[in-house]
C-alpha cells in the first residue's frame, strides 16, 4: 500500500464492545518511510491484539516535527480504543507494535525521528505516576499535533460521551485552535 491510498479511512473500526472494557485514546504517529502504509499496519497489529478493540479514529493529520527540527513531517492521528488491558499491559503492547514497525527506541534521539509512535495518551478512570507510564500522558496538553485530532474524536463520536470524558472535552472546547496542524490530503493520483 503506498502512502496516498486511504488514509483517512479507518478500516479497523469494529462496533463490539467488551464487558467492563475501559475506553482509552493513542497518540499515533511516524516520520519515516511510507507513513501511511506503517501507521496503518501497526494498528491493524494493535486491533489483532486480544484485549483491544478499536472504537474511533481522528482523520490524518500532517504535522511539523517538535524537538529536533530537522527530520520529516510526521502523520498524526488520535485513535480510540476499548480495552480488557490494564494501563501497563496496553502500554506494552504498545511498545511492542513499535518495534515490529522498526522503531529501536534504545537507539533512538528523543524527538527524533521513528517510523511509529504508540503513546497512551488517557485511559478511562485511571491516572499514573511511575518511571514507565504517566497518565494522562505528560505533554499532551502542549501538543498540538494531539489536541486537534483529540478534539476532533472526541466532538464527532457519541462513544466517547461516557462521564469520565466530561473534563477532557471541557478543556479541549476551551483550547486554542493551533496552528502547524494540517488534515492529510495524500496525493490520490
Amino acid at each position: 500500500m503506498n502512502e496516498g491510498s486511504g488514509a483517512n479511512q479507518s478500516p479497523w473500526i469494529t462496533r463490539m464492545s467488551a464487558d467492563r472494557a475501559k475506553q482509552a485514546f493513542v497518540g499515533v504517529g511516524g516520520n519515516l518511510g511510507d507513513r501511511w502504509a506503517t501507521i496503518s499496519g501497526g494498528l491493524t497489529d494493535l486491533v489483532c491484539t486480544p484485549g483491544v478493540m478499536a472504537v474511533g479514529a481522528s482523520s490524518v493529520y500532517e504535522t511539523e516535527p517538535v524537538g529536533v527540527m530537522d527530520q520529516p513531517k510526521f502523520l498524526n492521528l488520535v485513535f480510540g480504543v476499548e480495552t480488557t488491558l490494564t494501563p501497563e499491559q496496553l502500554l506494552a503492547v504498545l511498545h511492542t507494535v513499535e518495534a515490529a514497525a522498526g522503531r529501536c527506541r534504545e537507539r533512538e534521539v528523543r524527538w527524533g525521528p521513528r517510523p511509529l509512535d504508540l503513546d497512551l495518551l488517557l485511559y478511562e478512570g485511571e491516572t499514573r505516576c511511575g518511571p514507565d507510564l504517566v497518565l494522562p500522558h505528560p505533554r499532551m496538553w502542549e501538543r498540538a499535533f494531539v489536541l486537534v485530532p483529540l478534539r476532533e474524536l472526541l466532538s464527532r463520536s457519541a462513544q466517547f460521551k461516557r462521564p469520565v470524558w466530561a473534563e477532557v472535552h471541557a478543556r479541549l472546547a476551551s483550547a486554542p485552535a493551533e496552528a502547524g496542524v494540517v488534515r492529510w490530503a495524500p496525493f490520490t493520483g
